[in-house]
């Protein structure tokens, strides 16, 4: 990372330069006492920087600081009107009467034909032809109702608009009765002719708003600060929540109890800062909250900013970037800005690892400047600004492990907080937050429900109870029921039924697959207990098979992986057992055996031929170029080998042992033909099975 120097203070463009001007002054003098000729002073080099201003003339002000501590010295914003203002006054002008003149030319009636009293006009106007007339004196102007010809030197021209003079002798009275007689309007203002306001209005109105638009522009990009309206780009987009908009607590937060007490360390010190301070002590400048989606990091955030009473600042870090370069540093200096000057705060950015990924990583065909531009100013920024001005940062990510080790080390984000998945006591307390405003029927049990949901994490919970309230509604009822709550878990953990025809054909051979995978869950002793069978089309599958363990589980047995394979494969199995051929319904089946091999082989040393080796990375993703990969491509082939064979062995022991249990796979596919769905009770009755009941301890997760 290059060093940031840092900036020297300038006025007018030209930086401060002392060397060349120290002696020179005494020069003339020092020849005087020599009685040498005094030389003529010399032209300046206009290459010779020009020294600094005094801050008193003028382009400099005094102004208070944003946060009232003091002042600061900083030049005068430039004037709305970058011209000077006669050369602005004579473009204006010139502007106008550009403008009078193409309002008068395009917007100009057509011209008066001054044509004979008699026999025309007299004609015209016994005829009806005359529309409207205005007198002034002898001289009469009107308009045509339809146009007219008249022979003017012998030339015929048509006439639209008249013009023409009452003799003296003429009997005016006569033609006032005519004119009445006629309908014709009589007006004193020649008709078709604007007025004075009117022509103002249209002459010079289009040019006043196009003036009054671009000085209104001008201002508001002397009220944006540096940069104008383009800098606007370099402002950050971080959702500011002031103290009265925060309702969130720890209250509010359930399931995550650990976390909490870490952060509330956080909470006293923005609290009451004073009591750190006499003892020297240095809070932690970023905390990083990592754990999986859903686990309430963000929420988390915001509880500890709502305990403290602190301005929130909330962004997403891929808010920073831009397709103009230099806009995410530019964004992150200024969210720090916001924040030093609302301290005590709390700045939040959700996401990090967006633009927080190692800079040594070359696996990514490539590296992103603008990324390593916003991350530099980050890690600036934070190494800038003194703990005790109140600022604290919190970030989220759900990918530690890939996030640059500079951001991690101390004085930085030198605080992790992992926040992984409710045990069922957390995942109890949890419900009980998110049913607060939910009314319960009396039959609900949260205790069950937090039993059956082993894995789920805040926001499913939330989404649980969500859609059980939705599945309540659309039934009519005025609580919530335990079986709302078994409806929304079961649509959200096997997906919301179809309605849809199987054929006879189809229907039977999914009745084989599903009672394949039920039976060998129930024959095999280290698999998950099954909950329930089903033939009942949902989501992308045409039938589910549900097994869960009975209890919060952290880790796993090579013995109970194996069986989960097993399990898995028995759908396949059952359909070359009884039909003697197999189908596609066993994609899903094939890609998680594969997955979860892959995983026992390369990631957690369970294959004696691979040994104990990470062969694959945490994420199961390779590189995209040579020489990254873990492995070389001799134990990739035989991790490949290894996984084969890992699958093959399982699938040959679940096809015999449905072979050997033919009678009991054709007794529980002819009851889900007949009943569609059967619980784990109904369906162990079906076979002769006594349902297992294994209690397990729960160990800690270390």
């Amino acid at each position: 990372m290059r060093p940031v120097g840092r900036v020297a203070l300038r006025y007018g463009g030209m930086s401060e330069d002392r060397s060349r001007t120290v002696d020179e002054p005494r020069a003339p003098e020092m020849a005087k006492v020599r009685g040498e000729p005094v030389a003529p002073p010399r032209a300046p080099d206009p290459r010779t920087p020009l020294p600094p201003g005094p801050r008193e003339g003028p382009g400099w002000r005094v102004a208070p600081a944003p946060d009232g501590r003091g002042a600061g010295d900083r030049p005068d914003r430039p004037p709305m009107v970058p011209l000077p203002l006669g050369r602005f006054l004579l473009i204006l002008a010139a502007l106008l009467a550009l403008n009078f003149a193409l309002a008068n030319a395009l917007t100009a009636p057509a011209p008066r034909v001054r044509v004979p009293y008699s026999p025309f006009f007299l004609d015209q106007l016994e005829r009806g032809n005359v529309a409207e007339i205005s007198a002034q004196g002898e001289s009469l102007k009107g308009e045509l109702r339809r146009p007219a010809t008249v022979r003017i030197d012998g030339e015929p021209v048509r006439v639209e608009r008249f013009e023409t003079t009452v003799p003296e002798f003429a009997d005016r009275r006569q033609l006032f009765e005519l004119l009445l007689r006629r309908k014709v309007v009589i007006s004193a203002r020649p008709p078709g002719e604007r007025s004075l306001v009117e022509t103002l209005v249209l002459g010079f109105g289009p040019t006043l708003l196009l003036v009054g638009f671009f000085l209104w522009l001008a201002r508001r990009a002397a009220m944006q600060g540096p940069g104008g309206v383009l800098g606007q780009f370099g402002r950050a987009r971080a959702r500011r929540f002031d103290p009265s908009q925060q309702h969130v607590t720890f209250e509010d937060v359930a399931g995550i109890d650990e976390a909490k007490e870490e952060l509330r360390e956080i909470v006293d010190f923005l609290r009451e800062p004073d009591k750190y301070r006499r003892l020297g002590a240095r809070i932690p400048r970023g905390v990083l909250l990592a754990g999986p989606p859903g686990t309430g990091k963000t929420l988390l955030a915001r509880a500890v900013a709502g305990e403290a009473g602190v301005p929130f600042f909330s962004i997403s870090a891929s808010e920073f970037i831009e397709a103009i370069v230099g806009v995410g540093a530019s964004r992150v200096r200024d969210l720090f800005a916001q924040a030093k000057e609302a301290a005590p705060a709390i700045i939040f950015i959700d996401e990090i690892d967006a633009i927080g990924r190692s800079r040594s990583q070359v696996g990514t065909l490539g590296a992103h400047d603008e990324r390593e531009q916003t991350l530099n100013q980050i890690l600036t920024e934070m190494d800038g600004f003194d703990p005790a001005q109140g600022v604290i940062v919190l970030a989220a990510t759900n990918r530690p492990e890939v996030l640059d080790p500079a951001l991690l080390r101390p004085g930085r984000f030198d605080r992790r907080i992992y926040i992984q998945p409710p045990d069922s006591a957390g995942r109890r307390k949890i419900l009980a937050v998110h049913t607060r405003s939910v009314p319960l029927a009396d039959d609900v049990d949260l205790d069950e429900l937090a039993q059956r949901t082993p894995g789920m994490v805040g926001a499913d919970l939330a989404n649980l109870v969500n859609e059980a309230a939705l599945i309540a509604a659309r039934r009519g009822r005025s609580a919530v029921t335990q079986a709302d709550f078994e409806a929304a878990l079961e649509k959200i953990v096997l997906g919301a039924e179809r309605k849809m025809v199987l054929s006879e054909e189809d229907r039977r051979r999914v009745a084989y697959h599903e009672a394949g995978h039920a039976l060998v869950a129930m024959l095999t002793p280290d698999a998950d207990p099954l909950r329930k069978v089903s033939i009942i089309p949902r989501g992308r599958a045409l039938g589910i098979t549900f097994a869960a363990p009975e209890d919060d589980r952290f880790n796993y047995t090579r013995k109970e992986l194996l069986a989960k394979i097993a399990v898995t494969l028995g759908g396949r199995a059952a359909e070359e057992v009884v039909f003697g051929d197999v189908s596609t319904g066993a994609e899903q089946d094939i890609e998680q055996v594969t997955e979860l091999a892959r995983r026992m082989v390369g990631r957690w040393g369970m294959s004696e031929r691979v040994g104990l080796i990470a062969v694959l990375p945490r994420d199961g993703q390779g590189s995209f170029l040579p020489g990254q990969e873990p492995a070389s491509e001799a134990t990739r082939e035989v991790l490949d080998e290894e996984v084969r064979r890992l699958v093959e062995e399982r699938y040959q022991q679940v096809r015999s042992l449905l072979e050997r249990e033919r009678e009991r796979l054709e007794r529980l596919a002819e009851a889900l033909l007949e009943r569609e769905t059967l619980d784990a009770d109904e369906a162990h009755r079906v076979v002769g099975l006594e349902p297992r009941a294994r209690e397990r301890a729960v160990a800690p997760a270390t």
